[in-house]
Formats: C-alpha cells, sequence, structure tokens
C-alpha cells in the first residue's frame, strides 16, 4: 500500500508530507485550504485558537481530513496539567511534574490511555508528549513543571508509561526535546540555549530517557533547538544537525520512528538561519516532519525552498521517500487510513467520561506535596486567616487561559470561621506589595500561593516579610515551580502543587482541610530541608 502511494505521488507532493502547519480560526480559512490543495501538506498542528469543544474539534479536524487525498497528521500540544491544547469539555490530566510526584506508572499510562481515548474521539491522531526532559536547573524558563522530574530513571519510567498509553489510544506519542532541554537557563522561543555537556553524562542523564521511550516502541521523537557541541561542532541546534539527527538518533540510538522538528519559526530558528534554510537543513540533518505553526508566509517559505533544494540537487529525491515511507508507514500503523469521524454520542459518552475525571482526580490528590509542615497542616478552621493569591496569566498558547476562576479563597470560605482573600498579579508592583502587607496585619494564620516566585521579586518580598513576623503561621504554596521553595529557606510551611488548574485547587484545600492526606513526593531537589 505504502509504495503504491509513493509510486503516485509527484515530487511536491512528497515535499508535502514533511510539512505539518497551524492556523488561526476555529474552521478552515484560506490559509490552511491553500497549503493542503496547493501544498499537499502532510500535517495540520492545533492550539487552543483552534478548539473550542469536543464537538468543535471533531467537525473541524473531519472537516481537514476531508480537504486531504492522504490522510492527516492532526497534532497538538496535551501534555496535561500547565500545557493543553484544549481544556473544554475534555478531562485534563495532571501534568508531568505532578505525576512524578505521585510516582505511579500506571496511573501515567492510564492518564495517557483515558487523554488518548479523548483526542481519538476528537479526530486528532498525533500528540506532540509526552515532554522527557530531565528538569534539573531550577532556573529553566521553559521546561519546569513540564518535566516528570531531575532524576533520569524516574523521568524515563513515567514517560514510557506514557508513550504505552497513547499508543494504546491509537494515539502517536511524541516523546521531546531531544537530545534534552531541561538543562538550559534560556528559552528557544526566544534565542538560541546551549548545553555543554560531554558525551558521557549526556548518555547518563539527557539521553537516558530517550533511550528507554525508543526500546518501547515510540512513534515520533519531537528536536530541541538547542545547542550541544558535545555531538555538533557548529554553532546550530539539534533540529538543523545531521551528526546528532542521524549519527546520534537514527546511528547510535537506533531509532527507526518519524523525527519531527519543533516549530521553525521559534527565534532559535527564525531569526538565525531563517526558517526557509532552516526546513532544508532540518530534513538534510534527518529530520521527517517540519513543524511550522503560524504564518503562511513562512509556512510557504519553507516549502519553496525544500522543493528548490531538492530541484537543485542539494536534497535528494531519495532522502524525500526515505521520510514519506516513514510518515506513510506510521499513518498506516495508526490506523489513519480507516479513520472515520466519532459519532456526537460515541463523543458524548467518551469525552470526558466519569472514568477519566475519577483518575485525574485521584491522581492530582495523591500529587499534592508537604515539603515542610511545622505542625501547621491541617489549618486551624477556626483562625481568622488571611490568604494571597496569585492572578496568573497565559504566557504561551498552549498555556494555562486567562481568567482561571477557582481559588483557594473561594473553595476555603466556607469552612474557615473568617477568611479574606487578596488576588495580587504574578510580578505584584510597591504598591500592591505594601497593600497586603498591610491588611495581613493582626492575622496569625496566612497562607501565600507563589506562581514562579523564583523570577518574582515582588513575590520573594512579600513572603520574607510575611515569614519575619513573630507568632505568624505562614504556609506557603507554589502553585507551578516547586523550586520557589529555595529562595524561602526561612518558610516552615510549604506545600509544593505544581500547576495552578481548578482540580489542583480543589486537590490542596482538601489537604489543607485534612480531608485527605498529602502522599506526593518531591520529584526534584530542595537546597534546603526542614524537620516535618
Amino acid at each position: 500500500m505504502i509504495n503504491g502511494w509513493l509510486k503516485s505521488m509527484s515530487l511536491e507532493q512528497k515535499i508535502g508530507q514533511l510539512f505539518m502547519c497551524g492556523f488561526d480560526g476555529t474552521k478552515p480559512n484560506e490559509s490552511i485550504l491553500q497549503l493542503l490543495r496547493d501544498y499537499h501538506i502532510g500535517g495540520v498542528n492545533f492550539f487552543r485558537r483552534n478548539l473550542l469543544s469536543p464537538e468543535q474539534a471533531s467537525e473541524l479536524t473531519a472537516s481537514l481530513q476531508r480537504e486531504a487525498a492522504i490522510p492527516l497528521l492532526i497534532s497538538l500540544d496535551q501534555e496535561g496539567g500547565m500545557v493543553s491544547g484544549i481544556e473544554q469539555g475534555i478531562t485534563l490530566m495532571p501534568g508531568n511534574m505532578a505525576l512524578g510526584a505521585a510516582g505511579d506508572e500506571a496511573a501515567v499510562y492510564n492518564a495517557a490511555l483515558f487523554s488518548g481515548t479523548e483526542l481519538r474521539a476528537m479526530g486528532l491522531n498525533m500528540n506532540f508528549a509526552p515532554c522527557i526532559d530531565v528538569n534539573n536547573n531550577p532556573l529553566n524558563p521553559v521546561i519546569g513543571v513540564r518535566s516528570y522530574g531531575e532524576n533520569p530513571e524516574l523521568v524515563g519510567r513515567m514517560g514510557s508509561a506514557a508513550v504505552k498509553g497513547y499508543q494504546t489510544a491509537g494515539i502517536t506519542a511524541t516523546v521531546k526535546h531531544f537530545p534534552g532541554h531541561g538543562d538550559t537557563s534560556t528559552d528557544s522561543h526566544h534565542e538560541l540555549p546551549l548545553v555543554a555537556h560531554d558525551r558521557k553524562r549526556l548518555h547518563e542523564v539527557e539521553l537516558a530517557p530517550f533511550k528507554r521511550a525508543i526500546a518501547s516502541g515510540v512513534d515520533a521523537i519531537m528536536t530541541a533547538h538547542v545547542i550541544f557541541p558535545a555531538y555538533e561542532s557548529r554553532p546550530i541546534p539539534a533540529t538543523l544537525s545531521h551528526p546528532i539527527l542521524t549519527g546520534l538518533l537514527r546511528g547510535e540510538l537506533g531509532f527507526e520512528g518519524v523525527i519531527t522538528t519543533d516549530c521553525l519559526e521559534m527565534n532559535a530558528v527564525s531569526q538565525g538561519v531563517g526558517v526557509g534554510e532552516g526546513a532544508v537543513m532540518a530534513i538534510e540533518a534527518g529530520a521527517d516532519l517540519v513543524l511550522i505553526s503560524h504564518q503562511i508566509h513562512l509556512q510557504v517559505e519553507g516549502l519553496k525552498a525544500v522543493i528548490k533544494a531538492v530541484r537543485e540537487g542539494r536534497i535528494s529525491e531519495s532522502r524525500i521517500n526515505e521520510s514519506v515511507v516513514r510518515l506513510l508507514n506510521m499513518k498506516e500503523k495508526r490506523g489513519l487510513f480507516m479513520q472515520q469521524p466519532s459519532s456526537p454520542g460515541l463523543i458524548r459518552q467518551l469525552v470526558g467520561a466519569q472514568e477519566h475525571r475519577a483518575a485525574a482526580q485521584s491522581i492530582s490528590e495523591r500529587s499534592i506535596t508537604i515539603v515542610r509542615n511545622n505542625n501547621q497542616i491541617p489549618l486551624n478552621k477556626e483562625e481568622a486567616t488571611y490568604i494571597i493569591w496569585p492572578n496568573m496569566r497565559p504566557v504561551s498558547e498552549t498555556a494555562e487561559p486567562p481568567g482561571e476562576e477557582t481559588t483557594l479563597g473561594r473553595l476555603l470560605g466556607g469552612w474557615l470561621e473568617a477568611s479574606i482573600e487578596h488576588i495580587i498579579s504574578v510580578n505584584p508592583v510597591e504598591e500592591e506589595i505594601a497593600k497586603v502587607l498591610s491588611d495581613s496585619q493582626g492575622y496569625r494564620q496566612i497562607i501565600v500561593g507563589t506562581y514562579n516566585a523564583i523570577f518574582s521579586e515582588g513575590q520573594q518580598r512579600i513572603v520574607t516579610s510575611l515569614a519575619a513576623r513573630e507568632g505568624v503561621q505562614l504556609t506557603v504554596v507554589s502553585l507551578r515551580m516547586p523550586y520557589d521553595l529555595n529562595v524561602f529557606p526561612e518558610v516552615r510551611g510549604y506545600i509544593a502543587c505544581y500547576e495552578n488548574k481548578p482540580l489542583t485547587i480543589r486537590s490542596l484545600a482538601k489537604v489543607l482541610t485534612g480531608e485527605i492526606q498529602a502522599g506526593g513526593k518531591l520529584p526534584v531537589t530542595s537546597q534546603t530541608t526542614f524537620e516535618h
């Protein structure tokens, strides 16, 4: 079947199969229709901007498939927790670091199986997850809680369980970001990071989870826009490196599946070699699927650059054929040639199913981690309580949406005898800091939610000022990066939640009231510890 497809395809149709593109809108617009009809692209990548509900997602995927001569890969970043392409009407599973804190491989498998089942019911067939970067740098601005933790063995076990869950559900799992984005202190969306470790260290830490995922039969691996001088002498990201993609990943590690790039519009590539040249270099390096997620002129630039490179002999047609065969084999393996849109009844039955939601709740409750207690958890319900809560804002198209209405104060209001909640910004200005410090005077039980306080001087000032007060039982709750605890060595009550989703906050409230026991284990190292 695959050879038949290959023989019938023109050069332009073959090259189109190597591209996955995104677009604006909740219905196919002229940009994506042009890419499908004129350039024969092989995949479409969704973001929040595209998805409103399970029913709408199903209609959108079906309409796109109708425009394609060869079934499309349709993907999104549904990592769970803080990074999700869709939340409305579906079961949002906890994110990776919460799963790492819960420490249960079977739960990770089920989370991926249930999430994958819902994605497939909506017509999606590829997930850019799980993230198996080993996050051993507290100052990493882009991975953080998207990682299962800092231990390569834990990350490898959890990542392989997720791969098996997704692929059992008929979803192509994509582990990322090869060879590893965990030990960076810059974000490749904005600049080009570098990981300077030698090969021995890379094999022991960064590469270990990828080797395990390959052994587990993962369908696809996404590249990192990160420089690795141990394998590539030129100052170019792994995405564009033949020694890394072909020499290391294909040759040394024996990966035979699909290699996909991260988005070439990220500054690490687009502001360097450029999107067109980046697409050519990525395919020369060994990539099979080129991801260009946003702008039609850059998508066309990438496609035309590759067509030109083949016509001029820079890339051989046999090299294109290798990738087309891998992509078509993967599509056949995951049943895309037989995939039909789900009926509304099946969508209602599978998406948001009670079994799935119960699994998400169980994982969430087991992930809450009491790092330091000092006999102040559970709270004293009879004590007047002052709660300071951050007003989170989205950081990307796949991160949390604005306007999360679930706050701790709302959930504890009916349980505490008396409480007041003050909402602050993530980077509070002098006026906000002064107000909460003034208004909280006289309260002996205070809770502060932090959101990446390791990067926020204002949040740090609030916490350290409150911790210095005599007779105050201060409990700090991190709502994303657990590394916030490292800037508060004086805080005697500290809880790590790893995310700020409504389900997580409900789980936190249950721990604070004593309704459940916190069962999470911190999957990263605390630089400061106290006796519990």
